[in-house]
């Protein structure tokens, strides 16, 4: 802290000394949340989207396909398996299709629902929800752990404290374990785990990935989604008036305040809202619903599940804290009319363009050719004349073979009148291996003058309809 003092007219002055200089600090202090358990529909969706979640991440790494991991990007190799697919760098293309997808699918659910990735499926999320449960299990409810954190240290407090800790290493290291597993094959993983081989980059990379989701989901929690998640920032730019998102209905809840379960809202000038402030116990960014929409909302729903249970318990309808559009709220609108208002040209663009966007990427990779070529014409040997006045050009031919067994290639030479090329015979490619291949094409003299002639490269798969053909140049000497 620092003394400061305003001149009204002058802005900033020199900081007063003595008695008159007040301390003013700079920064507020962070409070901790203490998110309250709540049931109900929006939280059921929500730890069933972290059991799915989880059980994808958790479980992909351990399948097998045939006699290899089922999913795996090899850096080393350069090679990506996804299932029954194997993929080069020279397949880019294809995540450059699947950021597209998951552009435009965020774009969707925003303009539908709001922050729906944020609240249901972000890992931030995901993990801050399981760490809070294993706190709860450990240290207790909220009242229990505002009551323990706010006094002294104790042997009960210790060990609560030592346990939760121990539960949260445990998970975000495993986290960072199956993560690394998904680079590196998770029983070769494994075993440099288990040896502790300090110096691998595995090693290093689980110990990274896993102190970074103890401190995430541990420590920092909302300060993610307030302070260094920019989605929380761009939000406004997808949403529009008749987006659905958690909201407050103001005109039936105000005025708010407390009552008995048996009086007349009506006779004592109050609207449903008890002014109990349980949305803002359960909210795990510790915002206030009932002050209209924030950027910290991230659109889990828990208010609307805890404030339903109030309405049960005081015998009013739901819906005082709901999934609703500004539009429907200030206009009243049923149900209906406010899908049918969700459903609006936006909504409808987002999704034709998804769709498409879909379909062409999977009719892509169902009609991709299984296997790669680059040609390069060889520059450490120059075109010349040989023996039989023939033109002799070398080339080296990179065959990439993309599926999972041996493959046989064949390879012809066109665009030159009377080209003949060696070696003639097949070529064999192991299964998801590359193979470089020097072959020599020859022209007779007098086919074409001096200079760089167009000619390609026909590689296909034997006894398959697959071929691929590359362009190149053959030089004729002056």
């Amino acid at each position: 802290m620092i003394p400061i003092a305003v001149s009204p007219d002058r802005g900033p002055i020199a900081p007063p000394v003595g008695a008159d200089a007040e301390m003013v600090s700079l920064y507020e202090a962070h409070k901790k949340i203490y998110p309250r358990s709540v049931s109900g529909v929006f939280t059921n969706w929500r730890w069933g989207m972290v059991f799915l979640t989880q059980l994808v991440f958790y479980g992909l790494p351990w399948l097998e396909w045939g006699q290899r991991q089922a999913v795996l990007f090899d850096l080393g190799a350069r090679r990506f398996y996804i299932f029954g697919l194997v993929l080069y760098p020279q397949d880019f293309i294809y995540l450059t299709g699947l950021l597209v997808i998951s552009a435009l699918a965020l774009f969707l659910f925003t303009a539908v629902a709001g922050r729906l990735w944020c609240g249901y499926a972000c890992p931030q999320t995901v993990y801050t929800e399981i760490f809070l449960w294993l706190e709860k299990r450990t240290e207790g409810d909220r009242t229990a752990r505002m009551r323990r954190d706010a006094g002294p240290m104790g042997w009960d407090k210790f060990s609560r404290k030592t346990a939760k800790h121990f539960l949260w290493l445990a998970v975000a290291l495993w986290t960072g374990f199956t993560f690394v597993g998904y680079f590196t094959p998770i029983h070769t993983l494994g075993r440099e785990v288990v040896q502790l081989n300090m110096g691998s980059w595995e090693v290093f990379w689980t110990l990274f990935y896993g102190f970074a989701t103890y401190g995430n989901a541990g420590f920092m929690r909302e300060q993610v989604c307030i302070h260094m998640c920019p989605y929380a920032r761009f939000q406004s730019a997808m949403f529009d008036n008749d987006t659905l998102i958690v909201t407050y209905d103001e005109a039936r809840g105000e005025p708010r305040g407390a009552r008995s379960r048996k009086s007349d809202p009506a006779s004592l000038n109050l609207g449903a809202c008890v002014n109990c402030s349980l949305c803002v116990q359960v909210c795990p960014t510790g915002i206030d619903i009932r002050d209209g929409l924030q950027y910290e909302c991230i659109g889990c729903g828990a208010c609307a599940d805890v404030c339903d249970t109030v309405m049960d318990k005081m015998g009013y309808a739901r819906g005082l804290v709901k999934y609703s559009t500004q539009n429907a709220v200030a206009q009243n609108w049923t149900q209906a009319q406010t899908l049918r208002h969700v459903l609006r040209p936006r909504v409808l663009i987002y999704t034709a363009i998804l769709g498409v966007v879909v379909l062409a990427m999977l009719l892509s990779l169902a009609t991709r050719t299984p296997f790669k070529v680059d040609v390069v014409r060889d520059r450490g040997s120059l075109a010349r004349i040989v023996s039989g006045g023939k033109i002799e050009n070398v080339y080296r031919l990179q065959i990439m073979n993309a599926t999972e067994s041996d493959q046989q290639f064949h390879i012809a030479v066109s665009g030159l009148p009377g080209l003949t090329m060696e070696p003639t015979e097949n070529v064999l490619i192991e299964s998801t291996q590359s193979r470089w291949i020097a072959v020599t094409v020859r022209a007779p003299y007098e086919v074409a003058p001096a200079g760089s002639h167009p000619i390609e490269f026909h590689i296909g798969l034997q006894n398959a309809a697959a071929q691929v053909a590359e362009k190149s140049v053959f030089i004729v000497p002056r």
